[in-house]
Order: C-alpha cells, then structure tokens, then sequence
C-alpha cells in the first residue's frame, strides 16, 4: 500500500523546478529539529489516534474503546487541530486526509463521506444534532459555523449511524466537542488557564484572533472564548496545467458605476474578486460537578457573519456575458443553547445522560440579474428543540445503551424584491412555503456483548423513529407548488450487526453492516430553485417522495507492529434504494416551465433511482525513530444509479481518488512536517448530468488531478509563547476541488504566535 501511494503522488505531482529547493528546504528544516531537539528527550505525537483502547463516545453515546467497536471511527485530537493550524473546520476536516470537502465560495466547506454529502451526512455538536429541517443535498456551509479553535476531539463516524442518531446519517456521523472548563483538584483553590493566537494567512490576507480563558473551582467552573476572523477576496495559484491555461481565472466582475452595471476587467485575475467575508464565533459554558456522581453544563454558542458572496455563481454566464450583479448569502447567524445532566445511577441503569437544546438559525439569500434594479431576497428562520435522553446498563459481559430522541422544527420562509434605487418592494416566491413544521420521536437500542475469550465482541442495534412534516402555503400565486398544505409521516427503522475478532494483541479485525435512513425534508419536498444558469435548469417541488434507506456491509482490518507500523484498511459496499435524485419532472403535463421570464427544463427530487456505491480506505503510519512519523492516507468511492427505464448515471457526490502523505519530526520544543495532498482526475462522463456535480465549473474534460506541497513548523519560544510557520501549496499550483466553483490558494505564508497561561 505504501508503494502504491508512492507512485500515486510521483504520477500527479507533475515535478517543477520547485521541488528541488523544497527538498533541500525541507531536510533542513527536519535536520535543525532533530539537532536541537538531541539535548531534549523527544516527545512523539502519533498522527491520529493510534490505540484500540482510545475511548470513543460517537459510536455509543458513551465512553467505550475503540476495540470494541465495528464500525470504523476516526478521532481528530486537539493536539492535530492546534499543529493543522486551519482557517475553519471545513479545512481541518479536509486536512485529516480521509474527509473530502467541497467548496462553492471561501465561506463553505461541504463534507462527504464515502460519497454521501449534505443531508446524507449528520453533524453532531455536543450531543446536539445539527441538521435541521432545510438542510439540503446540494451542498453546505453550515459546518464553518463551528469554532475549530474550541474543540477538544472530533470523532468521525463511517457509514450508517442511523441506530443512534436517526435520521440523515447515511454515510457517516461527524461528532465535535467543545472544550469544557477545567476543575480545581483542592478545595478553596481556583484554578484559572487560558490560550490565545493571532493568525495571517497570505493567500486572502487572513486576519485571525483567538482568545479564551477558563475559571474553575473544585465544584463550579466556566470556559469563555472569542474568535474572530476576516478574510479578503483570495488568490488562487498562478502553476496551470498545460492545457487549461485560463482555468478558474476571474478576467472580469460586475461592478456599479455612476448607477449602471458595468462589466469591468479584473486586473489581476488570480484575484477571486468579491469571495472574502467576516466571522465571529463565541462560546460560554457553565459547569457544575456537586459530587464525582453527577454534573451539570450549560452551554451558550453564538456564531455570525458578514455577507458571504456566492462566488461560483458569480461567475455565471448568460448570452455571453456575466449575468448577476449580485449574489451572496446574507450573515449566516448560528445560536445553540443546551443544558446537560449527567448521573451515575444505582438503579437498573448505571448511567444516564439528558440533554434538552435549543437552536436559532437564520440563512437568507440576495442575488440581481446584472441590469435589473429588483434585488430577490429569501430569508429562512429555523427554531429546533431538542430532548435526548440516553441510558447505559451494565450487567456481566454485556453493555446495553437505549434512549429517545426527540426533535422539533419550526421554519418560516419569506421572500420580497427590493429595488435598489427606489427601495419598492415587491412580491417574490418563497423558496419554501411560508409556514413548516418538521419534527420526529426517536428510541434506539445498542447492545455490545464481550466473549469470555475477550477476541470476540458482538455489536447490534435498532431504532425506530417517526417524522411529521407539516408546510402551508399562503401565497401561491407566484410558485409553482401543486398543494396548499402538504403533511407526511414516514417511520424509519434502521439496525446494525457486527463482530470485532482480536486474535492477538495488536491485530484487530471487524465485519459488520448496518442500514440507515434519511426522511425527507423541507428542502426536499418543497424547495424552489435554480439549479444551473449554463443548463437553465429549474428544480421544482414534489411532494411524493419517501424516505431513503441505506444497507452497507463493511470490512476491515487493523493491524500494529510494536510502536514502529500501523496499518488501518476498509472496504464497503452501499446498496442506496429509494435514492432520491434530481430528474426530469413535469408540471402541468409540461416538461419545462416559464420562471424569472426565462424558459427552464423543469427537475425534481424523486425517488426513481436504485443505487450502489462501494470503496475503500487506507492508512499507515510508519514510526522509523523516535520523535519520526511518516503517514498516508488513500481514499477510493465510486457510485452509479439506474433510472426507470433502466439506462445507468453516476451517482452524484463521488470525489476522485483522495489523500495525505506527510513526513514529520517532533520534539519537545521544536516540530517540523512536509505534506502533500492530492486528488485524482475527475472525468466529465463520470460527473452526474442532473445533480450537484457542478460541471459547469469545471474543464470540458472535468476536474483535473492535482498535487500540492507543503511544509510547516512550530517552535516553542518559551513554555507558555510558540510560533507557527507554514508554506502551503509551495508549487504555487492552481486547482479546483472536485465540484467546487472555487479555486483553492495558491501559495501562501502562514504565521501564527500562540501564548498560554
């Protein structure tokens, strides 16, 4: 595996005349780490979790080893956030090399997991579900919205986790923890901690401060924190492959002059011109730990922003010429509230956990035909409750984790034209209808059952779930809605059954397969949208569809050799039935439609699609000395569905083969790492005519492999003060990830200064 990844990077890199210095950069720099570090004992960091008994808590709700359980679990340590250094939490997931993320504008990431994207994938944030009524299947920035700069661990989950989490969790769960406040060990003394960092970023001139501060006494503590960034419009590389010399360039832009839209000549055109917004995130929380037996946490986030321009869909072309003046979402507000109870019991369960939550989200969208004075503006408020109630039971060789879960959705969906010179307004369809309500009743059941041998551990579970989705349309005159109210009520059932097998200590081997289910939402039944301005594409509502449902069978196998070789591999396969696909759909007995006084073939979500969908993923980590670690990762997804008549598409959301090398030196007061990352080709015929694959950002061929290198380090200045330096696409290599409409940085300095207290 390690020679296959080899030649893979040696085949896409393409050598330029960089490469020679990097080289000689990059051994110097790993060569002044290991002689400065030879009056210090080193201090190894492994890349990842590298043990079997870390403890999980995604996989069961509660603290379990990672031996234990079957389905393949990634944990992101605070320990690789920090040295990662990224600029939001779509990156940091993308640096992990095993998560692909797609991008529409700088303000977005869009995570896939084993070709499931959006909707198909569940982000959990302390406990509390994410996804709500209006999340939809294209793509979502909606991850962003967490601080990566607070969290403890991320744990990814792959593969169905429909038997916990419910609804959505059709290729994975994305778990993330915030840091907690830190307790004082001795009565009468306060404990009192604290980080911060200021971070610029060459590429799109990124401005970041970082602070937070933890109070704590033996029973009572508080963590506070702030972040705020801003960035400019970025530069993407200047290296093209041969053959598309002018790919993603940003020649021209729209802009207002003297009262008239102007087309105007961008001059420099690696310049992404109108992508650089602002965020601010802040996080409190409150701790209260009367006893060992029981604790208490509230916990306050506020994330928000300024204007998030659509970039991609800036550069959108009708008859010719650009055709929005204006498009870009409105500042994306995310407020959570939650309260936790946590207990140790001496009943029939040992442990219980209830957490009840409360979320404000508000999303709006403005986009202006160049030369129309009509702005359109949609604005979306989703309020969700929450309540789950978790319980574990100990008895013998056996552990049994059951709750319920339940989720309450109200959105309210409205829409008006302003006109910029006279400030009018007018009347505009929603792109929902005005009044909805989503909510579902969850209860679960996991069971993991430990032989006497201890080389064997069963893992099976069931939930059933309920949604009720209700939506009322008030004004229909303007849409293209064929109801007035439309209600459903689906029940999903979802299970899972596996065995681990450790026949000896450091060899581990697990085959399990679980099933999932996604219930249509909001978005899915009643969304009006424009799809494509290249294809005039319109997607209308339908509002019979049902739910999706999942069966992935799952091998894999962990293997570690001493402290010096680990290898990690799995291999799924995904039978998708009911998929729900954009197709061609017709209203009113017609085939295309009359919207915004265009014509547009009309679309659908339906599900009239049988799918498959298999790949693999591996890992190695080789430890050659102490203080050396080299790792790879290699990802591999490939995805068809048939139609009706029995004619076979790409499914949509499928990256291209996808991963990470990296070389690193660590000591106790010095670090040092070369990395690559790197994309296969995506060909054109392999990109899905009608779904979210966005081939109209592409090259005619499609979506070009790609390679960059890069290096990083950190130095510790003194105990409590470090700095952070890092060279990123040193090649200065211009590439687009895998349906993005957004070219990523070029090269680009990172510097960071850390201090501590």
């Amino acid at each position: 595996m390690k020679s296959c990844m080899v030649i893979y990077m040696y085949y896409y890199m393409q050598p330029t005349t960089y490469w020679k210095n990097i080289a000689v950069l990059s051994g110097l720099l790993l060569a002044a780490g290991m002689v400065h570090a030879q009056k210090k004992k080193p201090v190894y960091q492994p890349e990842g979790d590298t043990s079997l008994q870390e403890v999980l808590i995604t996989a069961t709700k509660f603290p379990e080893r990672k031996r234990n359980v079957v389905q393949k679990v990634d944990i992101v340590s605070k320990d690789f956030i920090k040295r990662v250094n990224t600029q939001n939490t779509g990156d940091l997931l993308q640096a992990t090399g095993n998560v692909f993320v797609q991008k529409s504008q700088q303000g977005g990431s869009s995570p896939v997991i084993r070709g499931f994207e959006a909707s198909r994938v569940l982000l959990v944030l302390d406990g509390v579900r994410m996804n709500n009524a209006i999340y939809r299947s294209g793509h979502l920035q909606n991850v962003i919205t967490i601080d990566q700069n607070m969290l403890e661990r991320v744990e990814v989950l792959y593969g169905p986790g429909s038997t916990l989490y419910g609804s959505d969790a059709l290729g994975g769960v994305v778990a993330f923890k915030t840091k907690d406040p830190t307790l004082s060990k001795m009565a009468g003394k306060t404990v009192v901690s604290g980080n911060g960092f200021v971070r610029y970023t060459s590429a799109n001139q990124e401005k970041t401060g970082h602070a937070d501060v933890s109070i704590g006494g033996q029973k009572w503590g508080a963590i506070f924190s702030a972040t705020y960034s801003d960035f400019d419009d970025l530069r993407m590389g200047n290296n093209y492959p041969d053959k598309y010399p002018n790919f993603g360039r940003r020649s021209t832009f729209v802009q207002r002059i003297n009262g008239v839209d102007s087309i105007v000549k961008n001059n420099d055109d690696r310049i992404q011109k109108f992508s650089g917004y602002q965020q601010w995130d802040i996080l409190g929380k409150l701790l209260y730990r009367p006893n060992d037996k029981q604790s208490h946490t509230l916990n306050i986030q506020l994330s928000n922003s300024s204007d998030v321009p659509r970039y991609d869909r800036l550069q959108d072309v009708r008859n010719g010429n650009l055709r929005f003046a204006e498009w870009y979402y409105g500042p994306q507000k995310r407020n959570l509230f939650s309260y936790t109870f946590d207990a140790q019991l001496k009943g029939f369960f040992n442990q219980l956990r209830i957490t009840a939550s409360y979320q404000d989200i508000e999303e709006s969208r403005y986009q202006r035909d160049r030369n129309n004075l009509n702005r359109q503006n949609r604005i979306e408020r989703v309020k969700v409750g929450g309540l789950y109630a978790d319980l574990k039971k100990n008895w013998g060789r056996h552990e049994l984790h059951t709750g319920i879960d339940l989720q309450l959705n109200d959105v309210r969906s409205r829409a008006f034209t302003l006109n910029i010179n006279t400030g009018a307004t007018g009347s505009l369809d929603t792109r929902y209808p005005e009044k909805n309500t989503y909510n579902s009743l969850g209860i679960y059941a996991q069971h993991l059952f430990k032989f006497t041998n201890d080389k064997w551990v069963l893992n099976d579970g069931i939930r059933v779930q309920s949604t009720w989705l209700n939506s009322t349309v008030i004004d229909n005159s303007t849409a293209f809605r064929p109801f007035t109210n439309l209600k459903q009520n689906p029940v999903g059932v979802s299970g899972n059954l596996g065995l681990v097998f450790i026949p000896v200590k450091n060899l581990r081997f697990n085959a399990g397969v679980a099933t999932g289910f996604r219930s249509p939402n909001i978005d899915d039944l009643t969304k009006i949208f424009e799809s494509s301005t290249a294809s005039r594409q319109l997607v209308v509502p339908n509002p019979d569809i049902r739910p999706e449902k999942t069966i992935s069978p799952e091998l894999g196998i962990n293997v570690k050799a001493g402290k010096w070789l680990r290898f990690d591999a799995s291999v799924y396969y995904t039978w998708f039935k009911d998929a729900i696909v954009k197709d061609k759909f017709q209203v009113n007995g017609q085939d295309s439609t009359v919207y915004n006084g265009v014509k547009y073939q009309t679309l659908a979500a339906q599900n009239n699609a049988k799918a498959g969908l298999y790949g693999f993923n591996a890992a190695v980590t080789l430890v050659p000395a102490q203080g050396w670690e080299l790792y790879s990762t290699i990802n591999l997804t490939k995805g068809t569905y048939t139609r009706p008549n029995g004619t076979e598409v790409p499914l949509d959301h499928i990256p291209p083969v996808y991963g990470r090398t990296s070389l690193r030196y660590s000591s106790t007061v010095w670090s040092a790492e070369v990395w690559a990352m790197y994309n296969g080709w995506k060909k054109i015929k392999d990109y899905n005519p009608d779904g979210e694959d966005n081939a109209q950002y592409a090259t005619a061929d499609g979506m070009p492999s790609w390679a960059t290198l890069n290096i990083r380090g950190q130095y510790q200045l003194s105990p409590k003060l470090s700095l952070q330096a890092a060279l990123e696409n040193i090649t200065d290599r211009n590439y687009r990830v895998f349906a993005s409409g957004f070219s990523a940085p070029g090269r680009s300095i990172i510097v960071s200064l850390r201090a501590s207290f």
